[in-house]
């Protein structure tokens, strides 16, 4: 089974001047708790993630308005990404190894076409897989990364 086949198609997306505001409208529009940071809508190369932790670690926690703060503020960079036909044991290493509960899918030009959520995992594999791959990504607190810190795999 290939990622592509798992995968949640064509997430909503924000850019590096998006406000905080929007990128939460995003969450709460779309029940989910990543936007993907694009360099352009036209080119949809990722370059980043927002994640509701994101906001509320490095933003709200720290006494900061997000009314006056952007995607740019508080995403993780640069994102973790499989290809689309990469295997779905494969997506499962890479969200192991990096510890992320999502990982986003794109071509082989590097342009966002989905998301892997674990959720996306639970549903597709044997049990055994699954509380394999959430025990990994769980085994321990991972604090967010600084902005700007690298989280590819």
């Amino acid at each position: 089974m290939k990622a592509d086949q798992i995968m949640t198609p064509e997430p909503s997306v924000a850019m590096l001047d998006t406000p905080l505001r929007t990128v939460a409208e995003l969450m709460l529009e779309y029940d989910c708790g990543l936007i993907p940071i694009v360099a352009s809508a036209e080119s949809m190369l990722p370059i980043g993630v927002v994640t509701d932790r994101d906001i509320t670690c490095r933003i709200v926690a720290q006494g900061r308005d997000p009314a006056f703060h952007t995607a740019a503020d508080c995403m993780s960079s640069p994102c973790i990404t499989v290809y689309r036909d990469d295997g779905v044991e494969d997506c499962c290493r890479v969200m192991e190894e990096s510890q992320v509960r999502r990982v986003l899918v794109v071509n082989r030009a590097g342009q966002l076409c989905g998301i892997i959520a674990q959720a996306d995992i639970a549903e597709f594999l044997r049990t055994r897989q699954t509380v394999e791959v959430v025990r990994e990504i769980s085994q321990r607190n991972v604090a967010p990364p600084s902005p700007g810190q690298d989280r590819t795999r």
